[in-house]
């Protein structure tokens, strides 16, 4: 496991450079530093062992673990002059609260922890923490960040739904010299997991033990035609793995009292490299999906995945009705970057409508129609008061076995103090619910607190 990378040194020697000049107003006037906690409690209960579905060893399938999150981040301003330089800086610590899963010996039973990183006899550490640097540089519109990154784009998005956010190495160019246009590029090559503190390489879910990567390309650009309309198009590229092309559009439209949102999306994800030959495949550069029903089938485990969704939101005083619909074609499902090959430690966001609080509906052949409500309270006179229902149905999902369906059921209410000394207070309680022939049924409480203290 790689604990550094030159990224990194690259951040820190900018930060030695930018402390040289610790005088210059702007980087000191235009800095600021926050402290932002978490109180994260999950309550995890699979239905049935994973076993019983084909998709993995038996455990017990029980996670109730507590903890306690802090994230101290820091930005500088930056220096002034024609080129600009600054530093970010990034601090995570976990701690263990109550419980913690266990993964107990070989032929028993294992409930791996969903917060924390395990200890050899497979109980959770009682804590866990990381450090990040990123140096940048302004030029123009332009800027180039190195080191500890947080991307957020159709490519690639950072997970942030545990105790603690994924964080990736790399380095990224935003540059918007022209009005309305942003364009990306960059190169990730290790990711820090939700659960780890150890930087480690990149792969896909479905990856073989050994088989990872060290780089990850992407680019893009967002184009916002009018206020109302914007086009983006992407490219990734997970080397040896795979390659995806990415276009979307969003538009709003006003409507009567209210608007329409339009969500639309469609990706193309072809094989790269070694997972594009069976030989490379055999060293297990592969992804999941239909194949796993038969190693006979010679492709198995090529990327091979087109998927489109459409997402409509309405939205009037308060109220928001969405529905959607979503298809993946293909024998391979939805293909988006992991976290290496190591289980457990990973955990990814993929940029799918359906990617939600249990899972993200990208099966190979799945199709599925969902729904949700929103209320904001505040329009009744309770601010900061919000609840979401989620329904989503999904079926045709190719396997062995015959097509196979699942449905995910999610409900959401949070509450921010709007005012007094504890103003910013956050309370949030997500439920959900999935029944599935395709994974273990399993029923989710999460129960979360934050608070962001800011310092500068």
């Amino acid at each position: 496991m790689k604990k550094a990378s030159l990224a990194l040194a690259v951040a820190a020697g900018t930060l030695g450079l930018t402390l040289g000049n610790v005088a210059n107003a702007a980087f000191i006037e235009d800095s600021t530093a926050k402290l932002d906690l978490r109180n994260f409690y999950f309550d995890n209960d699979n239905r049935e062992s994973q076993g019983d579905v084909g998709v993995g060893a038996a455990h017990s399938g029980q996670v109730r673990e507590w903890g306690q999150a802090f994230q101290l981040n820091l930005q500088s301003g930056f220096t002034e002059g024609t080129v600009g330089v600054g530093v970010d800086a990034i601090g995570l610590l976990g701690v263990r609260l109550d419980g913690g899963g266990r993964a107990g010996k070989a032929g028993q039973d294992r409930t791996p922890s969903a917060l924390f990183p395990l200890e050899s006899d497979g109980s959770a550490r009682d804590e866990f923490s990381s450090m990040g640097l990123t140096g940048k540089i302004r030029f123009s519109k332009t800027v180039a960040h190195v080191g500890t990154l947080q991307p957020k784009l159709p490519v690639v998005t950072f997970n942030d739904g545990r105790l603690i956010p994924q964080t990736f190495e790399g380095a990224q160019i935003t540059s918007n010299e022209i009005d309305n246009l942003t364009l990306v590029a960059g190169q990730l090559e290790h990711a820090k997991g939700r659960t780890s503190s150890n930087a480690d390489s990149l792969a896909i879910a479905g990856a073989g033990a050994g088989a990872d990567s060290n780089k990850f390309y992407y680019g893009g650009a967002d184009y916002k035609i009018n206020k109302d309309l914007l086009v983006q198009y992407y490219y990734g590229n997970l080397d040896d793995f795979y390659k995806q092309h990415f276009l979307g559009l969003t538009h709003t439209l006003a409507l009567g009292a209210g608007s329409l949102k339009s969500d639309l999306r469609y990706f193309d994800t072809s094989s790269d490299g070694k997972n594009g030959s069976a030989a490379g495949r055999a060293d297990g550069y592969i992804g999941s999906g239909y194949w796993n029903g038969g190693r006979g089938n010679s492709d198995f485990g090529e990327v091979d995945n087109r998927t489109w969704s459409a997402m409509f939101t309405y939205s009037l005083e308060g109220h928001a009705l969405s529905a959607g619909y979503q298809q993946v074609s293909g024998d391979s499902n939805f293909t988006q970057l992991n976290q290496g090959s190591i289980p457990g430690q990973g955990g990814a966001t993929t940029y799918l409508i359906t990617d939600r609080q249990i899972t993200n509906f990208g099966r190979a052949g799945e199709r599925t129609w969902i729904t949700q409500y929103g209320y904001d309270f505040g329009k009744i006179g309770v601010p900061g008061l919000t609840a979401n229902v989620l329904y989503m149905k999904g079926d045709n999902i190719k396997s062995a076995d015959g097509d196979l369906k699942e449905w995910e059921r999610d409900l959401t209410v949070s509450y921010v103090l709007q005012e007094g000394a504890m103003k910013g207070l956050g309370f949030a309680w997500r439920n959900a619910s999935l029944r599935s022939e395709a994974a273990a049924d399993t029923d989710q409480n999460r129960l979360i607190v934050s608070y962001s203290i800011p310092l500068l």
